[in-house]
């Protein structure tokens, strides 16, 4: 095969758990806790392969996985891109799909004993994510959606990220750290080279991202590292112990603010 057809893979993308390890980790917790990757297969310049988002919920994920007892899940590849459908190679299915499979995942979840689904999702486009865990309250099944803008603040901050979430949107020093640390191999040449700005994207889902960047890019890659992506992996799961604590306690409540601080003065 030619070397413009030829295509790289990438292993280690999948959970090895038997159904014996899953039983096992099910044994020993009060409530169950599966997580999912929710990816994209979208373009991200000409430096970062389709699969980025993907690849960035996964390792994401395992991270996660490694540090609680949580059931890994295989990732959704392919969501909700179509802001990006002027490069080829991008492939979206529609958010009633997203909502459907991520609603028949948490159903067959329930099912086995996992009442409670923690959804990783790692491309912005994914609005429809957040309605599923919102209307999850009374279906029997308690969601959470991670991360949210304030864990990667928190991330961003530990990691010493320059550029900010409003201005890193895509393909930009997050990301690109992230795969230096995880896949440098799938990092091309490039991104040294390829910042683009552009703060003010008001009407991006009217015209898709065409209408803002050639180059399909908006960040500053060029800023990344792979001790970033180190650091960056690191804040975000200390971030998931709330959450982590949140969904497998009997109790809903989350204590913040003046009450909590009222709580712990007295």
């Amino acid at each position: 095969m030619s070397s413009s057809g030829s295509q790289s893979t990438v292993s280690g993308l999948l959970p090895q758990d038997t159904t014996e390890d899953v039983r096992e980790r099910g044994s020993e917790a009060v409530r169950q806790v599966a997580v999912l990757p929710v990816g994209s297969f979208e373009q991200h310049g000409a430096f970062l392969p389709l699969a980025t988002d993907t690849l960035v919920a996964c390792a994401i994920a395992r991270e996660v996985a490694a540090a609680y007892p949580v059931h890994l899940l295989p990732p959704v590849t392919i969501s909700c891109s179509h802001e990006h459908a002027a490069w080829p190679g991008t492939v979206s299915i529609s958010s009633v799909t997203l909502h459907a499979v991520v609603r028949d995942i948490a159903d067959s979840l329930r099912r086995s004993g996992v009442e409670t689904l923690v959804l990783v999702n790692a491309h912005g486009g994914n609005y429809v994510l957040g309605n599923v865990v919102q209307e999850s309250a009374g279906s029997g099944t308690r969601m959470a959606l991670f991360p949210a803008p304030e864990d990667w603040d928190a991330a961003r901050e530990r990691a010493g990220v320059q550029t900010s979430l409003l201005s890193d949107m895509h393909a930009g020093e997050i990301e690109t750290s992230i795969l230096l640390h995880t896949h440098p191999e799938l990092v091309r040449p490039g991104y040294e080279t390829t910042d683009f700005l552009v703060d003010d994207r008001r009407h991006l889902l009217t015209l898709g991202m065409s209408a803002y960047t050639e180059s399909g890019v908006i960040g500053r890659p060029s800023l990344a590292s792979a001790e970033k992506g180190k650091q960056l992996l690191a804040g975000l799961v200390e971030s998931f112990e709330p959450y982590f604590s949140l969904v497998t306690s009997e109790s809903a409540t989350v204590t913040t603010g003046t009450a909590a601080a009222d709580r712990q003065r007295s």
